[in-house]
């Protein structure tokens, strides 16, 4: 499941949905917004993205995933809009037969998503100054 949202991310329910009999393994990453980014203050961020182009890569990054790893299911959210310090702006749920796959899926994901989904961010800092950037960058 890949899906954008502007509500807060339920992460506890989505780590449960990709929990199965079969797989030994699950793995959760969150994102969260980070009071600090390159040596400034940041007070939030917003995100923007292109949502059918957004969702087409990130159903890509599932199946690219999937054809690696044994994923017993998978899901990857990601939120737009404003978002506070300490908020989750994306979350990622992998569940595998062990657990070294489901580590290395999850990172393989989260970092896929980060270089090809064109979903962009605007940081706002503690001075009152703003600035777009892809997040990946």
């Amino acid at each position: 499941m890949v899906h954008l949202t502007r509500d807060e991310i339920d992460h506890q329910a989505m780590t449960e949905q990709v929990r199965r009999g079969d797989c030994g393994a699950v793995v959760t990453f969150l994102g969260t917004v980070r009071d600090l980014t390159r040596e400034r203050m940041t007070v939030a961020l917003d995100y923007e993205a292109y949502p059918a182009m957004a969702e087409k890569k990130m159903a890509e990054i599932e199946r690219a995933t999937r054809e690696r790893w044994p994923v017993g299911e998978m899901a990857i959210v990601h939120r737009l809009g404003h978002l506070e310090v300490g908020e989750v702006s994306v979350a990622v749920a992998v569940s595998c037969p062990h657990r070294g796959q489901a580590f290395d899926a999850c990172r393989y994901a989260i970092d896929r998503l980060k270089e090809l989904v064109p979903i962009w961010k605007k940081e706002n800092w503690a001075d009152g100054t703003t600035e777009w950037v892809h997040p990946g960058a």
